[in-house]
């Protein structure tokens, strides 16, 4: 019996792409579990193209995925027009077209991908494979290569094996046995040292201001806490004290929000067990921003202009509660 499940046939549509005049860049929105499948696909169309980029639309400012490029040796670079017109082919892994605008005026003709199903169907790619019950694109990958006889060399092991830790939480996010079955056959090949090495790279000091804010106006909504950081200098802050509250006893969601730039960026976090946060987001912020993910982790943006005038703290305590603000408590 194989290891991994076997699709010869979907791999075959893949590969059929793969043209020797072609260039390729492989368009991302940066953060372990992409950086590891863009690696991926990178090692898979290998010769089969004349050339193979990696791009990414958002400024890559985390510690941690800052030395995750550096000590893997990822050749990635940000997203401008003249990148773009250096290709004629366009992939996405680890996202949708619809999940930022920056994807959508880039015809992408392949997409894979492990989030939930866009509302319409892409209707350009000629090749889409999205399982959105998988817990990390990166297992993803590990299977194509697997199933094409490739073995990961020590740096994109690595990576797969560093993508499918983050995107699950070390398995306390929602998984299936194929991150559990890719996580165990990449630890063969991956050096566990450098992802330590990674790892310790997660919190900048300039960064723990943001804790003391976090913690001042952290607020008790039912099982769920809620805190608003004000403007902060890089949006991942906001996604690192959101896993940090998921910590607290007996806390099943919790939601942190910001301002960058002209935006409201809100995250969600949860247990996976009674609340969706892809569709608590979906529901709450896609009417005006773009908003979605996983069951226990999601995301939402919206533009400031957008609220009317309205303060962004009380915008959101006034959706999460649904107006009934004798719901909330300082803690």
């Amino acid at each position: 019996m194989a290891y991994f499940k076997k699709f010869d046939e979907e791999l075959q549509d893949l590969l059929a792409l793969f043209k020797k005049e072609d260039r390729w860049l492989i368009v991302i929105n940066a953060d372990p579990d992409s950086l590891a499948s863009a690696m991926a696909l990178k090692r898979i169309m290998g010769r089969k193209v004349q050339a193979v980029g990696i791009a990414h639309i958002n400024e890559v400012k985390r510690l941690d995925n800052l030395a995750m490029i550096h000590y893997l040796r990822i050749p990635a670079r940000r997203v401008i027009p003249t990148l773009l017109a250096q290709y004629d082919k366009f992939a996405i892994v680890d996202s949708q077209p619809h999940h930022h605008p920056d994807f959508e005026h880039i015809k992408f003709s392949v997409i894979i991908d492990h989030h939930p199903f866009a509302p319409e169907p892409y209707a350009d790619a000629e090749y889409s494979d999205i399982r959105p019950e998988y817990g990390s694109n990166s297992a993803m990958m590990t299977e194509y290569l697997y199933n094409l006889k490739i073995r990961p060399a020590k740096l994109l092991a690595t990576a797969l094996a560093y993508g499918i830790k983050t995107d699950t939480q070390s398995f306390e996010r929602p998984f299936i046995d194929a991150d559990i079955k890719a996580f165990r056959y990449l630890t063969k090949y991956a050096d566990m040292d450098i992802i330590k090495r990674i790892m310790r790279s997660e919190i900048h000091p300039d960064w723990l201001k943001y804790f003391s804010r976090a913690f001042y106006n952290l607020r008790r909504i039912g099982p769920g806490l809620y805190s608003h950081i004000g403007n902060v200098e890089n949006p991942d802050t906001l996604v690192i004290l959101a896993d940090f509250f998921m910590r607290v006893h007996d806390v099943s969601w919790d939601v942190v929000s910001g301002i960058y730039e002209d935006t409201l960026v809100v995250i969600f976090r949860g247990d996976g067990l009674r609340k969706d946060m892809g569709n608590m987001a979906s529901s709450l912020f896609n009417e005006i921003g773009s908003a979605g993910g996983h069951t226990a982790a999601a995301r939402a943006e919206i533009p400031l202009k957008a609220l009317d005038g309205a303060d962004p703290e009380d915008f959101v305590i006034k959706k999460l509660t649904k107006g009934k603000r004798r719901a909330i408590t300082r803690v």
